[in-house]
């Protein structure tokens, strides 16, 4: 079977686990809310997999973190029809959840060991909850020399060496024996090229708690929350994942997010356009499967420069097109931090299109640009 076929088929069945309800409006799960309008569907698609489908299946479930919150219900399905794949999907959750265990056993006592440095916050890990990020990434406002020693002398870590990239956003990575996920530490700055101080200022002032397993943990406010995945997937990766559109529509329609607090920072940092753009984008791609949009006011709808209608699913992600589109929110950044009388971070930004060239040569001549980005 044609591999990217399969992976579209991988993609779809994914999606339609998520969202494919009529009028949920708790994208958090797929039992008790609304009515499952397509299970006949899935089960036709699950019906024609094999060992290799359901193996690619927990791999691209894996790369998007959706594995605890799309799996149940496929096993449920797979155990009413007696499929006998259905103990593999539930040995793919358990171990999931083990992975997921022992990290938050790390993260705790590592949170717990910067406090004494300064104030520490979960970003992004934590957002896709049952689910776990790939990295545990941590923001802090301590000095970053206190937080090498910290994780040195209590973690036995080791440092990852840091590309280009990574120093310009003073992001260091720590390797901690006996963790298969990497410490990402943000210090002092936010952004690809450290260029956000005021949103960085924002999240610690603005933060909140978390309780899991009976452990607390500090996170962001769902402003900040929302301004940090727009960095992340807008001005960055350019792609998104399956759990950036599950969390994404399950805060928009928590009824939490203060809008107009929303716009002002994410404007006065140049990424208003780019935040309502990924808003809009992750409401289109919720409609194609459940039919409705998720709530969004029209201010936000208004000031978005595109959809999901040019997003592609290339190389197992949602693409974002880059040229012209992505290359115009990064020119709003540039020109607000410029107006706004930033002359450093405005330097930094400036060194992003000759480290993506930069970083985009590498890949090609040697497959990875690990030492640029």
């Amino acid at each position: 079977m044609d591999g990217a076929k399969n992976s579209t088929r991988c993609l779809r069945l994914l999606s339609q686990l998520l969202f494919g309800l009529d009028g949920s409006k708790n994208p958090e799960s797929n039992t008790g809310h609304g009515q499952r309008r397509d299970t006949a569907d899935i089960n036709a698609t699950i019906a024609g997999f094999g060992p290799q489908d359901f193996g690619e299946l927990w791999g691209l479930a894996g790369s998007h973190h959706v594995v605890l919150r799309a799996f149940p219900e496929l096993h449920q399905l797979l155990a009413a029809q007696g499929s006998e794949y259905a103990d593999s999907v539930n040995n793919a959750m358990v171990k999931e959840r083990g992975r997921i265990d022992h990290a938050l056993s790390f993260l705790s006592p590592i949170c717990e060991a910067l406090k004494g440095a300064g104030k520490v916050i979960v970003i992004k890990s934590l957002d896709h909850w049952p689910d776990l990020g790939s990295d545990l990434d941590l923001y802090t406002n301590a000095h970053s020399a206190d937080v090498v020693a910290i994780m040195r002398e209590r973690f036995k870590a080791h440092l990852e060496e840091r590309s280009w990239g990574d120093r310009l956003a003073n992001k260091w990575n720590f390797i901690v024996p006996g963790l298969p996920e990497l410490v990402e530490v943000h210090v002092g700055r936010l952004g690809q090229t450290g260029e956000q101080v005021a949103v960085a200022d924002s999240l610690v002032q603005r933060s909140r708690t978390m309780r899991l397993n009976e452990q607390v943990f500090p996170v962001p406010a769902p402003e900040e929350r929302l301004i940090i995945s727009t960095l992340q997937r807008m001005y960055r990766h350019f792609y998104l994942r399956l759990c950036d559109v599950v969390d994404t529509a399950r805060l928009v329609e928590s009824g939490t997010i203060d809008y107009a607090y929303l716009k002002s920072l994410s404007r006065s940092a140049g990424l208003w356009d780019g935040l309502a753009t990924y808003l809009v984008t992750v409401s289109g791609y919720v409609k194609s499967y459940r039919g409705d949009d998720l709530p969004l006011p029209s201010l936000v709808t208004d000031a978005a420069r595109f959809g999901n209608e040019l997003v592609s699913f290339r190389r197992k992600f949602l693409r974002i097109p880059i040229f012209p589109q992505a290359a115009k929110l990064y020119a709003s950044e540039w020109t607000r931090l410029l107006l706004n009388g930033e002359l450093k971070s405005t330097l930094r930004l400036t060194l992003l299109p000759p480290l993506a060239a930069a970083a985009a040569l590498e890949f090609k001549l040697t497959g990875t640009d690990k030492g640029i980005w």
